[in-house]
């Protein structure tokens, strides 16, 4: 939350969790019915009739985006905020879709209520022509003005502190904001369709393909990683009046008080507030900068591996909203279980592990690698074993000098607690780390004070043989 919270902070539903789409299943369900019960193409209302797909399309585009960003950030050189997101960052983002939600039952209650927004054409050349000289003039001049006020130390503590409580910017980081705030930048952005409503020139394709144009230019100036070509300004040199870049709005986030436009950086150069090193970054971006070519070597993996098919969604390149539940308590446990049945075979065409998320801690590169095999895959352990086998030999290319081994990775059956890719290359630089002194420490941990006898039943592997001399060590008889 911002560092003072003013009044209208919290979201109305935020209290429901999850079930804050029933909100919008009324009105779903009211206008499919009113379509498919029209009696002629005449009586359809186009417009309301698809508030729905328009939410379900940019629910499964915002999450390509936030998969593909975590992952590309994960992984590239071109990464221009050099730490890792934290966990109060991830929690605080995980209501993303809040604004997706508001903008169907604003749309659901624009069209119910304004007549002329009620059987609108699939398109209109000229709606089209008014929504890009709106959105190039008033809305990018309003809302340039409007973020220098929103910096003011009173609504900058009240209000716009929750968004810059994120200096390492995701996608889904461009939508994080009070609920004021947010209903400020919606009076913004609908002044184009309602101005096209008005003069009659409104079609379902101009006010949705609005909304994608949003999002997409929202979610492209807030990725960690340089993406935009320099080959389009090179091509076209006025271009970078017209479109920002992540790492033009990275600096608003670092520096806080340049490059406030929204996605045309044309007013900050009018009003200079452009940020000197802009240039200077963009390029140092899409080249890799030294530091980060150096700082790029892994000094830690972690090899973990999945367990169930809804596993995929916990890791950091699944479901925001259910990346930092267990596994277990997720409220949406059917409809992850369908959509992980569609993405478990294409894990299985994995060959090798990838890399999940990179962080830093002091001065240390700490990666998480996946081994793309669920826990019922590692019957055959044959397979499993040499693509841990290639995960050391890559850990050891890169130059990481520890590799931790996940719990199923490090089996005696599998390859004797990971000693067997030691003896087949006794050269390895790479020091690998099976993870029994945390086990044994997590295990003597949960014992109580006092305890004098232990019983230990199971197989008699490493981490039992650990575990009773440490016991015995504490005077514990086993």
């Amino acid at each position: 939350m911002a560092s003072k919270p003013g009044p209208l902070t919290r979201w109305p539903w935020h209290y429901l969790g999850n079930y804050k789409y029933a909100l919008v299943a009324p009105w779903a369900a009211h206008n499919t019915y009113r379509f498919v019960t029209a009696s002629s193409s005449d009586e359809r209302d186009f417009l309301g009739f698809m508030v729905l797909p328009t939410l379900l399309l940019r629910l499964l585009y915002s999450q390509i985006w936030i998969t593909v960003s975590r992952y590309q950030t994960a992984r590239t050189k071109h990464r221009i905020v050099n730490k890792s997101l934290d966990f109060d960052q991830v929690d605080r983002e995980r209501n993303w879709d809040d604004q997706i939600i508001l903008t169907a039952l604003l749309f659901y209650v624009v069209n119910a209520t304004v007549p002329l927004a009620q059987g609108l054409p699939w398109w209109n050349s000229r709606g089209l022509v008014v929504t890009v000289l709106l959105h190039v003039g008033p809305v990018e001049f309003l809302y340039y003005w409007l973020h220098r006020a929103l910096h003011h130390h009173w609504l900058y503590a009240r209000y716009h502190s929750h968004h810059h409580a994120s200096i390492v910017t995701e996608p889904i980081t461009s939508v994080i904001h009070p609920f004021a705030e947010e209903l400020v930048y919606f009076l913004l952005f609908a002044i184009p369709p309602l101005t096209t409503v008005a003069t009659g020139t409104a079609s379902v394709y101009t006010a949705n393909g609005y909304l994608i144009y949003i999002d997409f230019m929202n979610y492209l100036g807030h990725c960690n990683f340089e993406l935009v070509p320099k080959v389009l300004f090179d091509v076209f040199p006025p271009l970078k009046y017209l479109l920002y870049t992540p790492s033009f709005h990275s600096l608003h986030h670092t520096q806080f008080r340049t490059n406030y436009s929204l996605f045309m950086p044309m007013y900050d150069y009018i009003y200079g507030t452009m940020d000197k090193s802009s240039d200077e970054l963009y390029e140092q971006t899409r080249q890799g900068r030294p530091e980060q070519l150096l700082q790029g070597r892994p000094d830690v993996v972690h090899l973990t591996h999945l367990t169930v098919p809804e596993s995929v969604f916990h890791l950091r390149l699944g479901f925001a909203s259910v990346a930092s539940s267990p596994l277990g308590a997720a409220s949406c446990r059917l409809a992850l279980r369908v959509a992980s049945a569609f993405a478990s075979p294409l894990f299985s065409l994995f060959a090798s592990t990838f890399r999940s998320e990179t962080n830093r801690l002091d001065k240390l590169n700490i990666e998480t690698w996946v081994i793309p095999r669920f826990t019922s895959q590692y019957t055959d352990a044959y397979a499993v074993s040499r693509l841990i086998e290639k995960a050391v030999s890559d850990a050891e290319a890169s130059g990481a000098r520890v590799l931790t081994l996940g719990l199923l990775n490090q089996g005696y059956e599998l390859n004797i607690n990971g000693e067997l890719y030691v003896a087949r290359n006794p050269s390895l630089k790479t020091k690998i780390v099976d993870g029994t002194s945390l086990a044994v420490a997590a295990v003597l941990h949960m014992i109580p004070r006092g305890t004098k006898d232990v019983l230990l039943l199971g197989n008699s592997y490493k981490i039992s043989f650990v575990l009773a001399l440490s016991l015995c060590k504490r005077g514990i008889q086993v």
